[in-house]
């Protein structure tokens, strides 16, 4: 069996929660067998990443130099192209440094390349059969990758559901002294945190967000008058805040807030990949959303095919009589 690998990011050693995605994913392919991770990083944050995934992963390759202190990925696909054994697959979350290193990765590996991959449909000698979406999640199609000189797969966040699992003790190995000299023609300069705003979304446990579906600045008012009604706070996509219907600091996504709740209601978002990115810790997602295509419907746990203005103003009055809260 061809080997499998994760590579893994983490912040200040925290690991994200990308991470257990791509093990589920991982065992799509090989139930039999566990993934080996890769983290590259310097210093006690990269070990404290590490060390975290020993419960899970059987093997976890750790990559310290000092140029990979911030994640480049230019920097990074050279580290991988010499540690990587020849026809392996990478599975890489399919955010903005997913996207930024894989490409160029499977041409230096010579392998196959597939972007967000919404679902993994098993192997059939060296064919890989995987679900994506194209035309912007109208059309679900299935491709087939070829995986005989390995692959570089890019795994949509939130796709698959991470396993309940029994905890192992994996083994850190250090694959520093083979990663070889690092160069790069663009540098990291600065982080910058956007502002916090009026309300910090990543502080709520439920969270009403809206999208283009909600159509209109003054429609907004129904998402609030239902986040009122659950004890919630209304975030929303990039289409809202390009709009100007709502502020920044409300905005999840890639180019956005990195929430955690445990409750989402995706109340009019299509469910892209720049949204879906944005949305961690694995929460109860409820879509509501009147295009019954919508490819949000292919990680949601309640799909609602309804239009948003019709169907809020109703739940938000059910959520106050079941409160007996007299409705406005």
């Amino acid at each position: 069996m061809t080997r499998i690998f994760a590579y893994i990011v983490h912040r200040g050693g925290i690991v994200d929660d990308s991470a257990a995605e791509l093990f589920a994913a991982a065992r799509k392919i090989d139930a039999s067998g566990l993934p080996t991770a890769i983290v590259t990083g310097c210093g006690a944050d990269l070990d404290a990443a590490c060390n975290s995934l020993t419960s899970s992963f059987r093997e976890i390759w750790k990559v310290s130099h000092e140029a990979l202190t911030y994640p480049n990925a230019e920097l990074v696909r050279q580290a991988l192209v010499n540690i990587l054994p020849a026809n392996s697959i990478l599975l890489v979350s399919h955010d903005h440094f997913g996207i930024d290193l894989s490409p160029g990765l499977s041409i230096k590996l010579g392998s196959s390349f597939v972007s967000d991959v919404l679902a993994i449909d098993g192997l059939e000698g060296d064919s890989l059969k995987l679900g994506r979406q194209e035309f912007g999640g109208q059309v679900s199609t299935h491709v087939h990758c070829d995986i005989s000189s390995g692959a570089v797969i890019n795994v949509r966040p939130g796709a698959f559901k991470p396993e309940q699992s029994a905890p192992i003790t994996g083994l850190v190995v250090d694959k520093s002294s083979t990663v070889g000299a690092l160069t790069a023609r663009r540098r990291y300069l600065e982080t910058i945190v956007a502002e916090a705003g009026d309300v910090d979304i990543t502080k709520h446990t439920v969270l009403v967000s809206i999208g283009r579906g909600i159509q209109e600045k003054e429609n907004v008012s129904l998402a609030e008058e239902l986040a009122e009604a659950l004890g919630a706070a209304v975030s929303c996509s990039r289409p809202v805040v390009d709009a100007k219907w709502m502020e920044k600091s409300r905005q999840v996504g890639s180019s956005g807030k990195t929430v955690k709740p445990k409750v989402y209601l995706a109340c009019g978002i299509s469910g892209a990949f720049q949204h879906l990115a944005g949305v961690k810790g694995n929460p109860f997602l409820i879509a509501i959303n009147k295009n019954p295509k919508a490819p949000i419907f292919q990680v949601a746990d309640v799909g609602i095919v309804d239009d948003v203005l019709e169907f809020l103003p109703e739940l938000t009055n059910k959520v106050r009589e079941m409160r007996g809260v007299a409705a406005k």
